[in-house]
């Protein structure tokens, strides 16, 4: 391949990025994907185990990856994360937002549950935004991509559920990945002068074992007539991370087979 090859634009080789949320529905792919983009990587959960197994398995395959533990709902662990990967890698190239918490349901209190969410998906994602993009700021240079889904764009389809095990969906979900549209769009005008480029993917759903009916209404539903799996998101995610998107900011891309266009 030529250097001047439009696709060494999209290589992520040298660059350090932090993945949040890295073992889980999403994150294991977008994992294998980064770090197969050759990016230094950084994978980022509460637990500390999954991550260190998630790093453990792409650095056999000849990756570059490690793992720290960190709690998006505390602001002190999100400095120390900071911290660390700055002490470590003198440096931060991108942030992909992916965790996220889900503790409504179940026998907890409405109120709690619904606050222990936005602390955790609401607050701790602005603070992320905030102590990542100042240091980006600093250096002049960075890409943030958020992590956020179909349902900050639309409402519930409640009759997909009907008849299923599955329960109702909540309404913490809607609100904190429809306000992630719009604090990409805050933090992109924010530090777009320094060269600080920020934007959101909203995936569709992604296969993870739902009852038949659920898929059957939920694939009817889409253009490409299927949900997501692990090789759909990755691309997108890496080229929104890469110089390949050096002028795109404040952008919210739906990867949902066609699922918002219908």
């Amino acid at each position: 391949m030529s250097k001047n090859s439009v696709l060494d634009r999209f290589s992520l080789q040298g660059k350090v990025i932090l993945l949040t949320g890295g073992a889980g529905l999403y994150g294991r792919g977008l994992a294998a994907d980064l770090a197969g983009a050759g990016a230094t990587l950084i994978i980022a959960s509460r637990n500390q185990a999954n991550c260190q197994a998630v790093a453990d398995e792409e650095n056999a395959r000849g990756g570059n990856a490690t793992a720290i533990a960190y709690d998006q709902g505390s602001e002190a662990s999100i400095l120390a994360l900071r911290d660390a990967v700055l002490e470590r890698f003198g440096r931060v190239d991108g942030v992909v937002n992916n965790s996220v918490a889900r503790p409504m349901g179940g026998d907890v209190p409405f109120v709690e549950s619904w606050e222990a969410s936005m602390r955790i998906n609401a607050t701790g994602l602005v603070l992320m935004h905030q102590h990542f993009g100042e240091a980006m700021k600093q250096q002049g240079a960075g890409s943030i991509v958020n992590i956020g889904s179909i349902y900050g764009m639309v409402g519930p389809h409640l009759e997909f559920y009907k008849g299923t095990p599955m329960p109702d969906p909540r309404p913490d979900y809607y609100f904190h990945k429809a306000g992630m549209v719009n604090v990409t769009r805050f933090y992109a005008g924010l530090y777009g002068a320094a060269g600080v480029r920020v934007n959101c993917l909203s995936p569709g759903g992604f296969q993870a074992g739902q009852p038949e009916a659920f898929l059957e209404r939920y694939n009817e539903q889409t253009y490409l007539g299927r949900m997501g799996d692990e090789k759909d998101l990755g691309g997108a995610v890496i080229f929104l991370l890469s110089e390949a998107a050096r002028y795109i900011t404040g952008v919210n891309l739906p990867v949902d087979g066609g699922f918002t266009a219908k």
